[in-house]
């Protein structure tokens, strides 16, 4: 742990207090968590204050937490040179969506299911922090705007938007960014089907492209398959022969 982040860490606690959660040294940067109703307010200081004068909002994420850490892909056997089939097939991305979380409950394993992360700098003082808010709700997460602490969060936030449905309360313009606007979801959730939810294609008869419900069907991808027969040896070895 690097002497400025002690520091910085210390710092964060002296100004901010409780407003300021286990202000804490991860992978050599500071990380703090901030309450949403506080969140706005504590950041503006981060900006003007002395001795933080945070003027640069490097990126904002949005993250969900939802089945955080399960897989159905067998990893404990996995060989060093291929990939294991997935044959639990449990995961929502992969299975038809029969609930809010597809047919096999999603939960949140760290207990909040949506955050969003603040990647902030100090140009003035070379040292970076990074801030975590917990929207309080999973159904409608909602955290306020800091497009008025910094502009260029305007984008940001409006990605975090369309990829994982939370929303900015007081952005002046939250609509989706990289998804068309016909889209249905919000393709960076758990829960969101890896086939999508629509699809468009060119009507004949109508003359214009149509939106219609996704006409795939979701399947447990093999992503690699090694072979442990010797369909290929021979080729192999003619092809080995003629390159020598």
């Amino acid at each position: 742990m690097s002497k400025a982040a002690e520091e910085l860490c210390q710092r964060l606690t002296d100004a901010f207090g409780a407003r300021v959660h286990e202000p804490r040294v991860e992978r050599g940067e500071v990380t703090i968590e901030l309450r949403p109703q506080e969140a706005f307010a504590v950041m503006e200081e981060l900006r003007d204050r002395e001795g933080f004068q945070f003027d640069q909002l490097s990126d904002i994420a949005g993250v969900d937490y939802a089945a955080y850490g399960d897989d159905e892909w067998i990893t404990q056997e996995a060989t060093g040179t291929g990939f294991s089939r997935g044959v639990d097939g449990f995961t929502a991305g992969r299975l038809g969506l029969t609930g809010p979380y597809g047919v096999h409950e999603i939960h949140s394993n760290t207990g909040r299911r949506f955050c969003v992360t603040y990647q902030l700098l100090s140009v003035a003082l070379n040292q970076r922090l990074r801030v975590k808010v917990y929207p309080e709700e999973d159904d409608f997460p909602v955290v306020d705007s800091v497009v008025p602490i910094w502009s260029v969060a305007n984008w940001f936030e409006r990605e975090a938007f369309d990829l994982f449905g939370i929303m900015f309360d007081g952005h002046p313009d939250l609509r989706r960014i990289l998804t068309d606007y016909g889209f249905v979801g919000h393709p960076f959730r758990k829960d969101f089907p890896l086939i999508g939810n629509m699809e468009v294609r060119y009507d004949e008869e109508r003359g214009r492209v149509v939106y219609q419900p996704v006409s795939i069907e979701p399947r447990v991808l093999v992503p690699r398959v090694i072979r442990q027969d010797k369909r290929y040896a021979d080729r192999f070895d003619e092809e080995a022969a003629s390159d020598g």
